[in-house]
């Protein structure tokens, strides 16, 4: 299986760390291309110390955002999926609007128009209607929009938890389920 991870300004870079940590970790099987804008190399310092050469340390693969004219470009490149975690509300318009104006957008755009699995972790709160909009012909279009909505049935002690958890979440909707996601069983 083979897998673009874009990673935005949006905040939230620790999704996006931890969908890369626990593909290496735990299923080394999965090809991983990363993409870091200059915005995401930011906020993941400011977030988390991390640098971008740490986050792509964990892929397989990885791209300057401004390389267009790489293979991931192409639609005739074979991929699964593409995941961006986290993704900011300027990507998200720009994916729905059809503005390829970098290499995350363009893959965005290459995976909707070749029918593949496009995960979208929207990182903004309040949505005003223009977003919405946006977020629905993304949705028409086969995006699947999974914002980081943490669920506390599992009782979750840590902040750690709650993105373990978004992180499984989006390892199931790009079709890689992680062998160790807890799932809802009902009351006992």
């Amino acid at each position: 299986m083979r897998i673009i991870i874009g990673v935005t300004g949006a905040s939230g870079s620790v999704y996006g760390w931890r969908l890369l940590e626990k593909l290496r970790a735990q299923q080394p099987q999965v090809e991983t291309h990363l993409i870091l804008s200059r915005s995401g190399e930011r906020t993941a310092h400011l977030e988390m110390g991390k640098t971008a050469a740490e986050f792509k340390a964990l892929a397989h693969h990885s791209y300057p955002v401004e390389d267009i004219s790489c293979r991931l470009a192409s639609g005739s490149y074979p991929v699964d999926a593409m995941v961006i975690a986290p993704c900011s509300i300027h990507t998200m318009s720009a994916i729905a609007h059809g503005i390829s104006s970098n290499l995350i957008i363009r893959c965005a755009d290459v995976a909707l128009k070749e029918r593949r699995r496009l995960v979208l972790m929207v990182r903004e709160s309040p949505l005003h209607a223009g977003h919405l909009r946006s977020l629905t012909a993304l949705a028409e279009m086969g995006a699947i929009i999974a914002p980081p909505m943490p669920a506390f049935y599992h009782q979750p002690k840590s902040v750690a938890e709650i993105v373990e958890d978004s992180v499984d979440r989006l390892l199931a909707l790009a079709g890689s389920p992680a062998a160790d996601a807890r799932q809802w069983e009902g009351r006992k």
